[in-house]
């Protein structure tokens, strides 16, 4: 998924945040593309399609797209069903986004949404220009999907563990995730699950296509994250635009930690050079955020600390596990108190899990390896993402012993 780019955001990250199985419907749709441009575009077809309106190609390549989705991605893990709502809820979205010009034209376009979609595109902008972004059609359309969340991500491991189960895709390889488009579906599945698993299904207001679809638009900008704080908006566009940067296939948390310290880079770069009250909103905003992955970051290591412990055996893992995690709550509480009423956690710290901790350490274990990387490369980011993209091209495990290099203390070993 990088399916549907959390960058969820999780909502550890701020509200909730990236998905991301439209990621592998991306990756996926670049099989599905290859394969269109050697039927349609090297033969005797090709003049006919390539006089066609544009609207009509669009159609038939879209059907195309359908067909190879569904009778080349199958797997043992996802059956045609899951590739349909894929395919249909991102070609529904699709259908929804309109230019941004035209949304700033129409005169009932509320002000106060004209202003947010004025300020995205500057961000678009400075993401080409000052961050050696992609420079193409994503996020120059928006759409009202008059939902909460873009997708709904899916993510299960074992009662005593805080590795994530992983879903294998073809192409896209494997990641600890599921992505929905339809709330009811995401939790049907996850109903299905084993009961002795810890399972949780989270909300994701924005993932990449990894610039696969540009040719039909992007990746739209969507009411489920225009309204966020201005720098969050930004790290969140900046977040999305490097997974068309750099994306190994079946590394989760190499490709996350990767687009969230380009983020990190980029939204200091914006705050820079923004207004006072951006940067005072933004200071509130991410105080909260770092304040709470503290915490979160102390309970899984204090959750690792127990499931690693060989002299305990698995019921008395299973006390410390619920001790741990009532400390987790009842310590949360007493954080909260200095947030002059803010719940945006709430929903996270409820449904608190082993596997909404693993998901949550997906987007910042090798962060530390990659911000070493940009001060190594002069923090210059076009040479960063050419020394970014040499790492993507190594085995797995070379790939892993790199980033330990850079980093020996970044995260534990229980993420994949």
């Amino acid at each position: 998924m990088t399916p549907p780019c959390a960058a969820s955001r999780l909502p550890p990250r701020g509200t909730t945040p990236l998905d991301r199985q439209s990621r592998i419907f991306g990756v996926c749709w670049g099989g599905a593309r290859l394969w269109l441009r050697g039927v349609f575009f090297d033969g005797a077809a090709a003049p006919a399609v390539q006089r066609a309106p544009r609207a009509q190609t669009r159609r038939l390549l879209a059907l195309l797209l359908v067909a190879n989705l569904v009778g080349g991605c199958a797997s043992t893990d996802a059956g045609p069903g899951y590739y349909w709502q894929s395919v249909a809820g991102h070609l529904k979205m699709m259908n929804a986004a309109r230019p941004v010009k035209d949304w700033l034209a129409d005169p009932a376009t509320p002000p106060a949404l004209q202003q947010r979609l004025l300020l995205a595109q500057r961000m678009r902008r400075f993401a080409v220009t000052e961050l050696g972004l992609p420079d193409n059609a994503s996020y120059q359309h928006y759409a009202d999907l008059q939902r909460r969340a873009a997708v709904y991500n899916v993510v299960a491991a074992p009662e005593l563990s805080l590795k994530l189960h992983n879903w294998c895709f073809p192409v896209a390889g494997c990641v600890g995730y599921r992505g929905y488009f339809d709330e009811t579906e995401a939790k049907a599945f996850a109903a299905t699950l084993p009961t002795d698993m810890d399972v949780s299904v989270y909300p994701v207001p924005a993932y990449s296509t990894l610039g696969w679809m540009n040719w039909a638009g992007g990746d739209p900008l969507l009411n489920t994250f225009i309204g966020y704080p201005e720098g969050e908006l930004a790290r969140l566009l900046f977040h999305e635009l490097a997974h068309q940067v750099v994306y190994a296939p079946g590394d989760t948390v190499f490709n996350e930690s990767f687009a969230t310290a380009v983020e990190r880079i980029g939204g200091a770069r914006w705050l820079a050079q923004a207004d006072e009250t951006a940067r005072r909103t933004y200071t509130e905003f991410d105080g909260r955020r770092q304040a709470f992955r503290a915490h979160a970051l102390t309970t899984r290591q204090r959750l690792q600390a127990v499931y690693d412990d060989a002299a305990l055996d698995e019921e008395s893992k299973r006390q410390a596990k619920a001790e741990t995690m009532n400390d987790f709550r009842q310590r949360y509480e007493a954080l909260k108190q200095g947030w002059g009423g803010y719940k945006g956690y709430d929903a996270w710290v409820a449904q608190a899990s082993n596997a909404t901790f693993g998901a949550q350490a997906a987007y910042d274990q090798w962060v530390p390896a990659f911000e070493a990387l940009f001060a190594r490369e002069g923090r210059d980011l076009i040479r960063f993402y050419d020394a970014v993209r040499a790492l993507a091209n190594l085995s797995a495990k070379d790939r892993r012993a790199a980033l330990q290099a850079l980093a020996p203390g970044a995260g534990p070993d229980f993420i994949h």
